[in-house]
């Protein structure tokens, strides 16, 4: 598994701890809120809301938090109609694209903000569809490896409608086709695997090295100050760091 890959687990954890801040679940409630608001509010008939949902439940998000959302966005409730999605498109260190993804009621300010962040980390924006071509949406379920027989795993994961599966001996990564994940996540769970993360994503399909530390966490710097943004949902880029020095630089 690529040093890419390796990310998405230790941006989980990170995820994972910023819940206590409730930072992460306002973002993840507005991406359930405006889904909810223009695809209805079934997650069976609405992808973007299954995937919210299937996010939202990967960081132990309350059952009541995601229903009072779903409602919200559905007109049960106050709020939602003015987000709108923003796509920014750019570059960091060694060339590495990033794509950065905000639900935002205020584009000027937003735009502001993910400017001076780039700029603020050696990075600079590029225009819409500048490297956007360089990733394709999938949906990627992690599950730890640590007793985990990588065969059963295969079949419990194809059986759901996955593509591949892939270890690095800590970590498990199962990629699916987007409107699979739901699917791909019960047939794991039904299994009797435990899950990490579920999510849509944003997958390279060429990565950038980075082999020396100061590159690296000058980039690491920068994903990390953008998903810090309160605008920004999402964050990919096309970065393949060694493990060792991208564990060093994350920490």
């Amino acid at each position: 598994m690529s040093g890419h890959s390796k990310w998405s687990s230790i941006k989980h954890k990170k995820g994972a701890a910023d819940v206590k801040r409730g930072k992460l679940f306002s973002k993840l409630s507005r991406a359930i809120i405006v889904a909810a608001r223009e695809g209805g509010g079934d997650p069976d008939g609405n992808l973007a809301l299954q995937n919210a949902v299937e996010k939202a439940r990967s960081y132990s998000m309350p059952k009541d938090n995601i229903e009072r959302a779903i409602a919200k966005g559905a007109g049960a409730g106050e709020g939602g109609q003015a987000f709108e999605t923003v796509v920014y498109e750019g570059y960091g260190s060694g060339g590495v694209a990033i794509i950065a993804e905000a639900l935002t009621e205020n584009r000027n300010r937003t735009a502001a903000d993910v400017r001076h962040t780039f700029a603020k980390y050696g990075g600079n924006l590029g225009t819409d569809g500048s490297v956007a071509w360089m990733f394709e949406r999938r949906g990627v379920v992690l599950v730890p490896a640590e007793g985990v027989d990588e065969d059963t795993l295969m079949l419990a994961a194809a059986e759901g409608g996955a593509d591949d599966v892939a270890g690095d001996g800590s970590i498990f990564e199962v990629t699916s086709a987007p409107e699979a994940l739901r699917e791909v996540r019960q047939a794991i769970e039904d299994a009797g695997f435990a899950i990490e993360s579920a999510e849509l994503t944003m997958l390279p399909k060429t990565t950038v090295e980075l082999t020396e530390e100061s590159a690296a966490r000058t980039l690491v710097k920068l994903v990390e100050a953008l998903e810090e943004l309160d605008d920004v949902q999402e964050v990919y880029a096309n970065f393949d760091i060694p493990e060792a020095i991208l564990e060093a630089v994350a920490s």
